[in-house]
């Protein structure tokens, strides 16, 4: 009887799920979402470039306004295996030439 309720225990305590148990050296992935923007990608930007010729350096925005064409959004979230989360935001505003005017950017300039 002993034998049978200690493997019910330890059936239940091992099928319950490894959640509350950290196991050392398990492999946790980096979780990046969003648009993979670099500072140097942001140097490239000048005004007077079209549409077109920043879609060819940043890539297809994440969020694109219906109601408001002139406005890009480029959203990008990461969180380490450790927990540390890293977000940035870049937005890009046009004319009404479809030509950039203004980028909104937490990212640092660097010095040309």
């Amino acid at each position: 009887m002993r034998i049978i309720l200690l493997s019910l225990v330890l059936l239940s305590l091992f099928s319950s799920g490894c959640s509350w148990v950290k196991f050392p050296g398990v492999h946790k992935i980096d979780i990046q979402q969003g648009n993979i923007l670099d500072q140097d990608m942001i140097d490239t930007l000048k005004p007077e470039m079209t549409k077109a010729q920043v879609q060819f350096v940043l890539g297809t925005p994440l969020i694109s306004d219906t109601f408001d064409q002139s406005r890009w959004d480029y959203p990008f979230r990461h969180l380490s295996p450790t927990g540390i989360e890293t977000k940035r935001h870049v937005t890009i505003y046009f004319d009404d030439r479809d030509v950039l005017k203004e980028i909104v950017s937490d990212y640092t300039e660097t010095a040309n």
